[in-house]
Order: structure tokens, then C-alpha cells, then sequence
């Protein structure tokens, strides 16, 4: 059954089962596999068992619910939610929150099939089933063997079809290269040990496949630009939750008059390379990224109950146009589409 959950700002949470989770209201940040995420209006975030999720600032009501392994291998089509390919997995949902309700008190078999199905209309990849098929049969690969040094050819070796026909589809389809795909999981599995484990460096090392630990240095710094002892040492410090809320309340306060992330370095008192880097480091994303994350949240507010050129002055932009532009740019739709959806449910 859904249970309902209110974390507390900054609280880490996960679970030993594949879980659904509906952020039912709130704003704010998320950050999930060490990447920081903004938008969850209409969408239900599905993770992994032992996968974390973070709340380092907002106001949240999540409805969670959990599907023990038995359900999810009835279908190798369930792993679409599940296996994120190269960022958080989510369907959207533009119905209202009796039909979201409803969903979330379904069975377990039934739910997952709609969300899968849901996620195969939806196509994020603009992708064939059967591409799909391949590409995730890929990803289960790397997951199984993403610690045994594999060359892309061992990888993809058992899968239906030649490696250069795999690696285009891959890099057609999602923008990257099978190499990335493995070293990313290999990057945020080195991340889970340091974060979540008090094993040495070298020991992590070691169960990671690195047979020299000056190896794993220089690439963990190379993704990162920490080195593996720093990471450690930052992550979750009450400097660094500090330094996040300190961040996230200047954007909150001033983000509809100042766009500029120099402004911000300045009102933190650093540098703005150090600023960048420091944002990178702690939540995966930019700051111009934060910045227009506020804005599209503070649009979506206010066009509920204003008028797109209202909206558009409200939050400082010179022309209704420019304010129509950026609001598609960053959430898929035009504001008339937006306020149609909010007031024909």
C-alpha cells in the first residue's frame, strides 16, 4: 500500500525495494545518483533498491509506493522505470490528483503496467520498442559488469546485432557513447562506496576493478574534479549542506531580478570559477541551472493566475515573447499550453 512521507530538509532516503515515488507537492531541489533535479510537477520518479534520494532544500509531501522483486520481473518492459539510462527515470501525468490517487491504489502488476506503457508513449529517446529492447538489454549488461573492466566489444558481444550497428543506435538515440554508459555507472558506484561506506580509498579500489589505486584516483578526479579522499571528505559535511541552503535561499530571494551568476558568487562571498565548481561538485548541475529552475517554478505559479504578458513582467522579462520562448525552452510547452492544461484538467 502508498504510504505518504514529509522529509526533513536535507534527509537521504532509500529503499530495499524498487520504489515509486509521487512528489505530491512541494519545490524545491532533489538530488538524485548525485545530480541535482528541479521540475516534479505531474511526474512519478522510480528508483532502484539501495538507490538514494536527497531533499537539500523544499517543502515536500511524497506519496511512495514499493514492488518487491517478484513484480518487477514479470516483465523485462518494467525496467524502463527503473534502469536510468542517463538521468532520473519519470513518466509524466497531466491528470489531476484524483487520477494520480487512483493509480497509486491500483495493484502492483497493474501499476507498472500502465507506467511502463505510459513510458513507451511518452518515448524520451524517440526510439522503436525494439530499439528500446536492445538498449536496455545493453544497460543490464553493464550493470552486471561494470566492475570487470570490460572493453565495449566484451560488452555488447552477447547482444543481438553487430557492435558498430549497437554503438550508433546507442550514440543515435541517446546522445552518448556506450563507454560513457559504463563509466558512468562506474562513476556513481565509486561515489556510493565513498559516500555511503567508511571503506579505504584503496579497498574501493580494488572492488571496483582498479588494479592500482592511483588509477581510481585520476579518475574519479578527472569525472569529478575531487579527489576520491575530498569527496569523502565534502560530502554531507554541514559545511557543504551550509553552503547548498545558503545557495538555494539567495536564488529563492533574488532570482526574478538577478540572473546573473556572478551575482551570486559575490553575495556568497567566493569566486565565481570556485562558486561553479563548488555547485558541480555538491549538486551535479550549474547555476544558471538553479537560476532558471526558480523561474519556470515562479512562472508556473503565477500563470495560474495571471496573464502570460502579466507573468512575463512579473518576472522581469522586457517582452511577453522572450518570456514565451524561455518557458518552452525549459519545460517542453508554451505558457497558453500550460494555463490550458491547469484550468481543463
Amino acid at each position: 500500500m502508498p504510504r505518504t512521507l514529509k522529509p526533513r530538509s536535507n534527509e537521504r532516503l532509500s529503499f530495499a525495494n524498487h520504489t515509486l515515488i509521487w512528489v505530491k507537492s512541494g519545490q524545491g531541489q532533489i538530488e538524485v545518483d548525485f545530480r541535482s533535479y528541479s521540475d516534479f510537477e505531474n511526474r512519478l520518479i522510480f528508483l532502484s533498491p539501495g538507490q538514494h534520494i536527497c531533499f537539500p532544500l523544499g517543502d515536500f509531501e511524497l506519496v511512495i509506493e514499493e514492488f518487491p522483486e517478484s513484480f518487477v520481473k514479470q516483465s523485462k518492459d518494467y525496467r524502463v522505470l527503473f534502469k536510468h539510462l542517463i538521468s532520473l527515470g519519470y513518466i509524466e501525468f497531466s491528470e489531476p490528483e484524483s487520477v494520480l490517487a487512483y493509480l497509486l491504489h491500483a495493484s502492483p502488476s497493474s501499476l507498472l503496467d500502465i507506467s511502463s506503457g505510459r513510458w513507451f508513449w511518452q518515448n524520451p529517446f524517440n526510439a522503436e520498442r525494439e530499439e528500446y529492447q536492445l538498449i536496455f538489454d545493453l544497460k543490464d549488461v553493464i550493470d552486471s559488469h561494470f566492475a570487470e573492466n570490460w572493453s565495449v566489444g566484451e560488452l555488447v558481444s552477447g547482444l543481438d546485432g553487430k557492435e558498430s550497428s549497437i554503438c550508433r543506435l546507442v550514440k543515435d538515440r541517446l546522445g552518448v557513447s556506450v563507454k560513457y554508459l559504463a563509466q558512468r555507472k562506474l562513476l556513481i558506484e565509486s561515489q556510493n562506496y565513498l559516500a555511503f561506506t567508511d571503506q579505504p580509498v584503496q579497498e574501493v579500489a580494488y572492488d571496483l576493478g582498479f588494479r592500482d589505486p592511483a588509477y581510481f584516483n585520476r579518475f574519479f578526479k578527472r569525472e569529478t574534479y575531487l579527489t576520491p579522499l575530498e569527496f569523502r571528505e565534502t560530502f554531507g559535511s554541514e559545511a557543504s549542506d551550509s553552503f547548498v541552503q545558503s545557495l538555494n535561499l539567495l536564488v529563492q530571494q533574488y532570482h526574478i531580478s538577478e540572473r546573473s551568476s556572478a551575482f551570486y558568487a559575490k553575495k556568497m562571498h567566493v569566486s565565481l570559477p570556485t562558486l561553479s565548481r563548488r555547485v558541480q561538485q555538491r549538486l551535479g548541475t550549474t547555476v544558471g541551472a538553479l537560476i532558471r529552475a526558480e523561474v519556470v517554478a515562479s512562472a508556473k505559479v503565477l500563470l495560474q493566475s495571471l496573464s502570460i504578458k502579466e507573468t512575463a513582467f512579473a518576472l522581469d522579462f522586457e517582452e511577453a515573447n522572450h518570456f514565451s520562448t524561455f518557458f518552452k525552452k525549459h519545460t517542453g510547452i508554451t505558457p497558453s499550453e500550460y494555463k490550458f492544461k491547469k484550468s481543463n484538467p
